[in-house]
Formats: structure tokens, sequence, C-alpha cells
């Protein structure tokens, strides 16, 4: 059943894989993912919501919006245990790592460990000529393209695809057959990967299905320049036709997270063109995104919705994105088509930032809920639509605050807010500012109350943590997506404190 298409409340946690607890640097789709479900299951939540779970490049601060592949996973988030399990990896190599911080992911030496673990578990699979990998090859159509991909990026010192030979980046079919012909080893290494990562993501939807745990992913509207996408579906994206950079690329305009906007640099889709035969490679290359993702979760969240209806298209000679300008998007007909190949699917509309009345008729046509974020919702104006008592609708899903904002403690301490504002939210939570009650747990009391069919909790504000805990700044270019929970903080005692609240909101898992 459609969590936000039937009449039941829910809620869920916020939480990516990376920052999972783990001993080996990095959160997991192994033991670090069950664990996490046991306590998911334990304080009675229905939905884990997680960050895109591609692989991510160390040129951009290993962020999950700006990967080199929209279908492929994350090598890093490959369990060493089932690796060992498996009998692909030895005790000693699994073991020869060093200490990790429990508190936050080192990429270089999580990337060199598990890289080195990965080479030692493609030396000993056998299993390419097997109906598994076979299965598993026929459904990733795009998985010889990526290995292709990233054999070539590594053979050119991990060069943009925009640099590489010709022959290679305007992909010459003779050149590319020779090349992959010459480099079948490591070809072979990365469909070994991902092969992996899926035999093991296949494992954690069968726990979350027998924890009654639904899988909440993300798609992000676009997709990096430097990625097998773009190379391999050049005509779609805008890019020039000699120097096969882009024209103009995406961001946002000055906004609540950026005075000068947010100039994010990814290549735009070729909306604007009225030729057939793009329209329909972007309507096919859509409905496969979409079609893989909800082959790993039940639910997906589209990041940037009002792109499809407006988008901000910035000249990619700007440092900025203030002198950009607005660009109608495909609109509601497009989705109807993809809808049209793959049947209705539960999909919440990130529409935050700046949203007109198109944006959110655009939403309401799809049937997409809406996100409510508590952290906006106090501004002085009894009018905003983020406030509780304001939601016109059950229909969205509730935040105290999310991936991209500060963590409700570290925003409620700010200098963003004045004592006034921090007085005036605690009476919406029925509280004193001097009561000494977590402001945390007032907010996620007022998320749970409300008549939001969804309520998701980033971990870090169930865990009362500070802005040190912070997953993202946007517009910081470095230091985010680093941030990880230790074991010791997912208690029983915090499970139980989030039941509690769960039962009695009515939003518990088998009521």
């Amino acid at each position: 059943m459609h969590t936000l298409q039937s009449s039941k409340r829910a809620s869920g946690i916020l939480a990516h894989i990376s920052s999972l607890p783990s001993p080996y640097g990095i959160g997991d789709i192994g033991p670090s993912s069950y664990a996490f479900l046991d306590f998911l299951a334990a304080a009675g939540q229905s939905c884990w919501q997680f960050l895109p779970t591609v692989p991510t490049n160390p040129l951009f601060d290993n962020s999950p919006y700006m990967s080199s592949s929209a279908f492929a996973g994350s090598p890093l988030l490959i369990a060493p245990d089932i690796l060992f399990t498996e009998g692909l990896v030895s005790e000693s190599g699994l073991r020869d790592h060093p200490g990790f911080s429990p508190y936050s992911t080192d990429y270089v030496a999580v990337t060199e460990y598990k890289e080195r673990l990965l080479t030692e578990a493609f030396d000993r699979f056998s299993g390419f000529g097997g109906s598994a990998f076979r299965r598993f090859a026929a459904a990733a159509p795009w998985l010889d393209d990526y290995a292709l991909f990233m054999t070539i990026k590594e053979r050119f010192g991990n060069a943009g695809w925009f640099d590489w030979p010709p022959e290679l980046a305007q992909r010459h079919a003779d050149a590319l057959a020779s090349f992959r012909q010459e480099n079948m080893s490591r070809f072979r290494y990365f469909q070994f990967e991902q092969f992996e990562f899926f035999r093991q993501w296949d494992l954690l939807r069968l726990a979350a299905q027998k924890a009654g745990v639904r899988l909440f992913g993300d798609i992000p509207i676009y997709v990096g320049l430097d990625s097998v996408d773009v190379w391999s579906h050049q005509p779609i994206f805008a890019l020039d036709d000699r120097t096969l950079l882009p024209t103009h690329v995406a961001g946002v305009p000055p906004d609540y997270f950026s005075a000068t906007g947010q100039r994010w640099g990814n290549p735009l889709y070729r909306w604007d063109r009225d030729e057939e035969a793009t329209d329909n490679l972007l309507l096919d290359w859509w409905t496969s995104r979409i079609a893989a993702i909800f082959n790993m979760v039940d639910m997906a969240r589209i990041d940037h919705f009002r792109g499809f209806e407006s988008y901000w298209s910035i000249p990619a000679a700007n440092d900025t994105a203030v002198e950009g300008q607005w660009r109608h998007g495909p609109g509601k007909a497009f989705f109807d088509r993809i809808f049209d190949r793959l049947g209705r699917l539960d999909i919440i509309a990130e529409d935050l930032g700046i949203i007109t009345p198109e944006v959110s008729t655009l939403r309401d046509s799809l049937g997409f809920p809406g996100m409510k974020v508590l952290q906006f919702a106090f501004d002085g104006n009894p009018d905003n639509s983020f406030l509780p008592y304001n939601f016109t609708t059950p229909h969205c899903v509730v935040y105290t605050g999310t991936h991209d904002n500060d963590t409700t403690v570290g925003w409620f301490l700010s200098d963003r807010i004045n004592d006034g504002m921090r007085r005036e939210i605690k009476r919406h939570a029925n509280r004193r500012l001097d009561d000494g009650s977590g402001i945390h747990e007032d907010l996620i009391y007022l998320a749970m109350s409300s008549t939001g069919r969804l309520t998701i909790l980033p971990l870090q504000d169930v865990l009362g943590f500070g802005s040190d805990c912070r997953m993202n700044t946007p517009g910081l270019a470095s230091g985010n997506w680093r941030w990880r929970c230790a074991a010791e903080f997912l208690t029983p005692e915090r499970a139980a404190f989030l039941h509690d609240l769960t039962v009695r909101f009515g939003r518990e898992r088998n009521p």
C-alpha cells in the first residue's frame, strides 16, 4: 500500500547509509543497515529515508548529488562483512584497516581500504559466467556503459570525459570496442563492483520488508557533468557541440540558504528543444531512471521538483547564480507519459525554496505530496504555510529539518534567530524558553502531532545533536557529507522515546 495514498499515518527517520555505525569508517548496506532496521523497528518507525546511494566523487566533496552515475551503486557502501561471509576476502584483508573515527567519514582512508578489499574480492570472484551475473547484467542495461566509463577515466588519470581523446569522448563505436577489449580486466572489475552492490542491496531490501520498514530513496533532478549519464546521452543535455561542455548550468537564485544563490554546475536537460527525437530520448532516460530507483526502494523524493515546472538556467561562464533566467520545464504531460509506462508510484515532491502557484499546481495535479519543514515555520508570520496549524491537507511529509538544514539544536542556538523568536517557537510547543526542555523534542512533538500523514525526523534531531553533526551546508564547497553516528547513541531509551510518540499520535507501524 502506498504510504501517502492511504489514510494511514506513519513516521520514519532520515539517516544516510554512510552515517550509520560501522567499524569500517563508513556505514554500509550490510550489518550497519540491519542494525539500524532493528532500531527503527524498536522505535515503531515504518520508513527509512536516505540520500542517493550512487557513487561519489572526491572532486565534489563526495556529495551524493554530484555522482558519476545516476544508476550505479556506491562501492563505498558495500559491506566488508558480507564479502567475508561470501568467501571473497580473507580475515586479514577484512581487518587490515586504520582506526577509523566513529564520528565522521575520512573518505580518503575509506576509499583506499574499500578499493583494496574489493580488488581482493574481484580476484576471487568466478561468477561472470554464472546465471546470477547474467540476470543482473540483463536487468541493468546501463552496466556496460558505466564499467567502460570508469575504465576510461582510470586510464586517463581521472580526467573528465570531455577531455578524453575525441574518438572516446564522442563515443566512436570502433574506438570504444577496442578500448574495452584492451582493458577487459578493469572493465570486469567495475562490473563486479556493481554486481556485488546490488546483490547486497537485494538482501537489505528483503530485511527491510521483513522488518516492516519501507525504504525511502532520493532522485536528484540533475546529474553531474562528468558522469556516464551525460557521456552516454549527450543529445539530451545542453552541451556545446565543439567543446562538449555545458552552455548553461543548473542552480537556484538567491534564497534562504544563500544570498548569491547556488550555482550547482550540473548540465541542463534540453527541455527547450522542440524536437521529437530529443523529447523521446529524454522520456526514455527518465523512465529508466525512475524505474531503476523503484527497483531499489518503496518510495522516493524528487529533489528540486520545481525544475519540472520551471528551472533556473545560469550561463556557464558565470561564477554565481545571480544572473540566471527561469525557463519552462516539461510539466505534467511528461510525468503522465512516464506513469503510462510504469504505473503510479509513491513519489514525494521536494517543493522548498521559491515555489510559485504554478509549481504547486503541477505538484497537486500529479498527486505528489510536498514537504513541510518546521525550521522554516517560525518567521513571525501567522500565515506561514509551514506552521502545523496552517497545513491545508494531510497529504504532505513533515520534517523538523532536512539534510540541508542545520540540526534543530544547532539552528535554535544559532544567531539566525533571536530570543523573541525562540520564545515564540517554544510557545508553539506549549513550552517556556526557560523550562529546560530540549528544542529537538519540542519540534519532534509538533511534527508527530501534526496532521501530516508522514513525519520524517533526521537522526541528528532524534538524538538531540548540535551543529557539529550537520550533514550538509548548501553553498559550502567542502566539509560536508561526513557525519556519522556512533553505535553508543542508538539506545533502547531513544527508541522507546520515539516509540511512545509514534503510538500516541497514531503513527505506529502495526496498529
